[in-house]
């Protein structure tokens, strides 16, 4: 039974429990064994707050069996997300060694939209230090490991999203975007990360990287669930209209820039993506990007800015708790003149129109790549000459930073398994707002192929 219950994806699972085929109870034990032994193997957690969402799920269950007409959309469903999301009284480390004692004094918005959705809260999962990686990395708690392949990285920074989602551990799970942590192990990791509109998600009671930049949003399994979870922390309904249709539908494949990198195996597996959504009724047409040179440096500049006035009292009092390579990223953002930050944040709707007429052109959405390349080593991120390592990570963040100063909406899909058995990404980017679009092409394209549904061999379900 415990198999069975941890193979169901999200909308599955919230279906069984409003039937009274599984009980929430049963369905939290489940995850919280399995995030409480696979989890830990993998190292993808953080802290169970086991008896608090036991209690609340036997509440779930008794208020399912009064035959009330109506539940909220996530009744019983347990979940756990990445340690950024503050509740109050609850410790709160972001990752790092600096916060390991910090207790918030208020929950996330989005901790409390998933409340009374009726949502339970497993506790907090692992991530980059202080969200600063693509990779995962994280040189105070250990990495976590790609439950794919353990010897690769699992993406970051929501790393430890990524593996619990991709293991079955829990369904879904809420992480954080400023230049790809939701893409990054969505791709690496075989599951759809949804970055949404900048502004659409509240990110009041998460801990900020970037302002300017953070989003918050969904790492599922399926975009379906990506849907139910957006509807409920956005506050717009996103699933009730959902459909698979997109004949009619025309998606842009931007070249230039986005192809520059791209390894031979994933170029396959893209193009094989392309002709599985003309199948299904679109229509594609090529486009060139503008100079993406100048995006990813106004990007640079507003991460670093921002990220450097939250962390400027600590890199002079504490520099030594930071990881190295968390703090060569951060210390440039203390030398930049405020005239180049306000000249980036004042050119960027400018830029954000240039680019979607450029890129998406007359059509509804545009494809690029997630991650250009293979799913890297943690070796080869790690160890080795610096300029060696800091080459890979570039690549890594190479076609998802520059959507983040922008400001549009993206999401990883899975499409694929490179040589060695590590998932492969496309990325879908649209105009903003256009979440509906891209979730619905989404779901057009998992309803054709299956990579979503395969399963790592960690996932330990035999």
């Amino acid at each position: 039974m415990s198999h069975a219950i941890a193979e169901l994806d999200l909308c599955a699972l919230s279906h069984a429990l409003a039937k009274g085929d599984i009980t929430s109870v049963a369905a939290t034990t489940v995850a919280l064994d399995r995030l409480d032994t696979v989890g830990r193997k993998l190292n993808a957690v953080v802290r169970l707050d086991s008896a608090r969402a036991l209690e609340a799920a036997e509440a779930a269950d008794k208020l399912r069996a009064t035959g009330v007409v109506l539940l909220p959309p996530l009744h019983g469903v347990p979940l756990a997300h990445k340690d950024l999301f503050y509740r109050a009284g609850d410790l709160s480390a972001g990752g790092s060694k600096i916060r390991a004692g910090f207790r918030a004094d208020v929950t996330a918005t989005v901790i409390d939209r998933l409340d009374a959705s009726g949502a339970l809260d497993l506790g907090r999962l692992q991530l980059a230090e202080f969200a600063m990686s693509p990779t995962g990395y994280n040189e105070h708690n250990g990495h976590a490991l790609n439950p794919w392949n353990p010897d690769h990285v699992p993406g970051g920074s929501s790393s430890g999203s990524g593996v619990a989602v991709a293991a079955r551990l829990v369904t879904g799970s809420l992480g954080t975007d400023t230049g790809g942590s939701l893409r990054h192990p969505g791709a690496m990791c075989g599951l759809v990360g949804l970055k949404p509109t900048w502004g659409l998600v509240p990110t009041d009671g998460v801990m900020p990287l970037s302002a300017s930049l953070d989003c918050t949003g969904p790492l599922t399994r399926t975009a379906r669930d990506s849907a139910r979870l957006l509807s409920v922390i956005s506050g717009r309904d996103y699933e009730s209209h959902f459909s698979g249709d997109i004949c009619g539908m025309t998606i842009a494949i931007p070249g230039g820039y986005y192809r520059e990198l791209l390894d031979p195996v994933i170029a396959v597996r893209l193009e094989q993506a392309v002709v599985t959504l003309r199948e299904l009724g679109a229509t594609t047409i090529e486009t060139a990007p503008p100079d993406m040179a100048l995006v990813n440096a106004l990007m640079q500049v507003l991460m670093s800015v921002e990220a450097a006035t939250i962390h400027r009292r600590w890199l002079i009092e504490r520099p030594q708790d930071y990881a190295d390579q968390v703090r060569a990223r951060i210390e440039p953002g203390l030398l930049y003149p405020a005239t180049r930050y306000v000249e980036a944040l004042s050119l960027r709707a400018q830029i954000t129109q240039g680019w979607i007429a450029s890129c998406i052109g007359a059509a509804d959405l545009a494809l690029l790549p997630a991650i250009s390349i293979p799913v890297p080593s943690i070796a080869a991120t790690t160890e080795g000459d610096p300029a060696d390592v800091a080459r890979v990570i570039g690549q890594l963040t190479h076609c998802t930073r520059g959507i983040n100063y922008l400001g549009l909406p993206a999401a990883s899909v899975p499409c694929g398994f490179d040589p060695i058995g590590l998932p492969i990404a496309f990325q879908l980017v649209g105009r903003p707002y256009s979440e509906a679009a891209l979730l619905r092409a989404a779901h057009a394209y998992q309803g054709q192929t299956d990579w979503h549904q395969r399963m790592p061999a960690a996932a330990e379900l035999n």
